[in-house]
Parts: structure tokens; sequence; C-alpha cells
């Protein structure tokens, strides 16, 4: 059992299982209804999505956008604690609308929860 990180609105790998969307704001356009239809997320976990202030941060600054970002997380142990419990016993999937992770939360997302122990699929 893993957590996939993903991109929001992609396409679903086979075994992905539930998607969770861990961004500020839910998709523009798309109604609440087909959200999961169209690949976007289930469960919308704003909590783990950086917040609007350090979001402008992550353009100018990479580095000092992923350290605030893990003092931002440092509020939230005990879901991050919880997913990595979950990802021992279930499939799910973590994401963000962002095209290249390596610019986007869900790239430090992904090392928080590993650093957690959670189980993360490669």
């Amino acid at each position: 059992m893993t957590i996939s990180i993903v991109r929001l609105g992609s396409p679903r790998a086979k075994a992905e299982g539930p998607r969770l969307g861990t961004v500020r704001r839910p998709p523009r356009g798309v109604k609440k209804q087909d959200y999961s239809k169209l690949g976007y997320y289930d469960a919308w976990l704003p909590q783990l999505a950086p917040s609007a202030k350090l979001i402008k941060t992550a353009h100018v600054d990479w580095e000092k956008f992923a350290a605030r970002y893990r003092q931002e997380m440092r509020g939230q142990e005990h879901l991050l604690a919880a997913l990595a419990q979950l990802s021992l016993a279930a499939d799910f999937a973590v994401g963000c609308y962002c095209e290249d992770e390596k610019r986007c939360h869900r790239s430090i997302l992904r090392e928080i929860l590993a650093e957690h122990g959670a189980r993360i699929a490669v």
C-alpha cells in the first residue's frame, strides 16, 4: 500500500485509490460533482496546501518557500501522521495542479510524508 503523488486533473493510475487535493482552492470552472470524475480529487485537504501568502514566495525564492512550507506543515503533524499510517494499509494519492512537481509544494509534501514513515509510490 502506498501514497502516490500526482498532478490533479491528470489521468488516474489503475491502483491509485482515492485522490486527496492538497490545494488552497477548488478547480476553476468545474462543477463540484465533477471533481472526482474529471480526475481532480475525491476529498479536499486544503490544510496541506501552502498559504496564499506563501505561494507568492515560490515564484521568487524556492528555497525560502520550501523552508516556510515545512514550517506551516508543523501545524499539521496530526494529519501528516494519519496519512503516513493510512499509507501502510491503503492506496491513495495526494496532489496539486502544478505541472512541474519539482517546483510544486507536492515535492516537499512527498519528503515530509516519507519523514513521517509513509510508503510513497515510485
